[in-house]
């Protein structure tokens, strides 16, 4: 148990989760394990500090029933703590672990591809000429759909697209 508590001591919380990256719910459960951890050692710190002997000489002195003394006295020495089985515990950490480690390799890639996702985007804003510098088959060759929704209106003799006077008001008066 010495070596569980010493290898406890040296987590460095900080360092996993800015080293992993976590982000979300996996850094939430992290701050959380750590949180009950932290809990538990400063419990486990009070309760050490407590005295753990019993004077029982002088609760004979002071009680007139010593044989109530002697009795609590004999089951005294016949306790014996119980120790538990921490390997299910253990477990549940190598689990919480490996769904960690998942959780952020996961959310690594999704970062990674919109980070090189936006990275193009605005390779692509930075060498774009101007607008009034763009050509109709430029646009076009750019955006065919607007080729083609063109085509389908002017097929459908409407020369003008619906909803364009409502939103940028008649230029016939110029």
């Amino acid at each position: 148990m010495a070596a569980g508590r010493s290898a406890a001591t040296k987590i460095d919380w900080t360092r996993i989760s800015s080293s992993l990256g976590l982000k979300g719910s996996t850094a939430t459960s992290l701050q959380a394990f750590k949180k009950r951890n932290d809990d538990a050692r400063r419990k486990l710190a009070t309760l050490q500090q407590q005295p753990q002997t019993v004077d029982f000489g002088k609760y004979r002195s002071t009680l007139n029933n010593s044989t109530v003394v002697d009795e609590i006295e004999q089951h005294f020495k016949q306790f014996k703590p119980v120790t538990y089985d921490v390997g299910r515990q253990l477990k549940a950490i190598e689990a919480f672990e490996g769904q960690a480690v998942k959780s952020a390799e996961e959310t690594k890639g999704k970062v990674d591809q919109e980070v090189a996702a936006l990275s193009r985007t605005l390779e692509n804003i930075e060498t774009a000429r101007p607008f009034d510098e763009l050509t109709v088959d430029e646009v076009a060759a750019a955006q065919p759909e607007i080729d083609k929704r063109t085509e389908q209106l002017v097929s459908k003799g409407r020369w003008q697209v619906p909803g364009y006077k409502e939103k940028f008001g008649d230029l016939s008066v110029l």
